[in-house]
C-alpha cells in the first residue's frame, strides 16, 4: 500500500498580496514541480505553512492539487494535528476526495508520552484504513521525539506505510531500518541527510530544495540505487551549500524568496513568519546563480 517514489516535495503555499491563497499559482507550480523530477506532492504540511492555513484552505488546496496533478503524480494530505479528534476529521474530508496518503505529524506543543502517540497515529489509521499514512517525526518543531520503539509497534498497522524522519540522528533512522519490515518506508526529512539515510536503507526524501532541485534529486538517488555511489556523493556534494541555504532561518522564508528570485509571485509568508532579509536573499542569490538557476 502506498507507493510514492523518491523524490516527495514539501510544497508551499502561494499567498497574494492581500495574504489570501493563490490557488492559481498553486496549481501552476504543481504542474511544474512535477514535470521537474517530484513523484508526489506533499500539501500543507510545514513548507505549506499549515499552522496558519484554515481547516478550508487546506481542503482547497487538496482539491486543486490533486485536480492540476491528477494521472501524473500523486498527493499526500497534511491533515495532522495536536488533537487527535481534529486530526481524524481532517483526515476522513481529505480521503472522501481522493487524496492518495496523509501526512501526520508529532502532536506538537502538548508533549504526549509515547503511548499517547501511539494511540494517536492508531486512531488516525483506523479511522482511514485505506488511506495511506505517513508519520511525520520532527521534534524541533514539535518538542516530542517519535521513539524508534513506538515507530516499530506503529510499523504493525496495514495502513501506516512510512515516516518522514526529521530528527537529523541517523542512529535513530537506522535503529527504525533494522526493526521494521523492509517494505516500510523511510523518508529523509531533511535535504542534507537524504544521501547518508539511503546508504542505511532510507526510499529518498521529503525535499524543500525540489521545488529548485528536483531532477537532480532524482538523478542522485537513482545514481546511489544502481551502485554509482561517487556519482550520487558529487551531486550531494554539489547541491550541499543549496541545502544549507534553504535553512539558514525558518523554513519555508528562504524557498520562499529563492522562488521569486526565479520569478514565482508566491507572495509572502504569513504572520506571525517574517519574509527574508537583504542578507539571507544575497546568500540564497549567490548560491543559485553558482549553480545556474537564477
Amino acid at each position: 500500500m502506498g507507493d510514492f517514489g523518491t523524490v516527495l516535495t514539501a510544497m508551499i503555499t502561494p499567498f497574494k498580496a492581500d495574504g489570501s491563497v493563490n490557488y492559481a499559482v498553486a496549481a501552476e507550480l504543481a504542474a511544474h514541480l512535477v514535470d521537474n523530477g517530484t513523484d508526489t506532492l506533499v500539501v500543507c504540511g510545514t513548507t505549506g505553512e499549515s499552522p496558519t492555513l484554515s481547516w478550508d484552505e487546506e481542503y482547497n488546496l487538496f482539491v486543486e492539487v490533486l485536480q492540476t496533478v491528477a494521472g501524473k503524480a500523486k498527493v499526500i494530505a497534511g491533515c495532522g494535528s495536536n488533537s487527535t479528534k481534529e486530526a481524524i476529521a481532517a483526515t476522513q474530508k481529505a480521503a472522501k476526495i481522493g487524496v492518495h496518503g496523509t501526512l501526520q505529524v508529532v502532536p506538537y506543543y502538548n508533549k504526549p508520552p509515547q503511548a499517547g502517540l501511539y494511540q494517536h497515529f492508531q486512531a488516525i489509521a483506523q479511522a482511514c484504513p485505506d488511506l495511506p499514512l505517513l508519520l511525520y517525526n520532527v521534534p524541533g518543531r514539535t518538542g516530542q521525539n517519535l521513539s524508534p520503539e513506538t515507530v516499530v509497534r506503529l510499523a504493525e498497522i496495514d495502513n501506516i506505510i512510512g515516516v518522514k524522519e526529521a530528527s537529523g540522528n541517523l542512529d535513530q533512522a537506522g535503529e527504525i531500518r533494522r526493526s521494521t519490515p523492509k517494505e516500510f518506508q523511510i523518508y529523509a526529512g531533511d535535504d542534507s541527510l537524504t544521501l547518508p539515510l539511503l546508504a542505511i536503507g532510507a526510499k529518498g526524501v521529503v525535499s524543500v530544495a525540489s521545488h529548485l532541485v528536483g531532477n537532480q534529486l532524482q538523478q542522485m538517488i537513482q545514481a546511489f540505487n544502481s551502485g554509482q555511489v561517487t556519482v550520487a556523493s558529487d551531486i550531494h556534494l554539489r547541491l550541499l551549500p543549496l541545502f544549507k541555504a534553504l535553512f539558514i532561518t525558518t523554513n519555508p522564508i528562504p524557498i520562499k524568496q529563492a522562488l521569486k528570485l526565479q520569478g514565482w509571485e508566491v507572495g509572502s509568508t504569513r504572520p506571525p513568519l517574517s519574509d527574508a532579509d537583504a542578507e539571507v536573499s544575497q546568500k540564497l542569490e549567490a548560491v543559485m546563480k553558482h549553480l545556474n538557476l537564477i
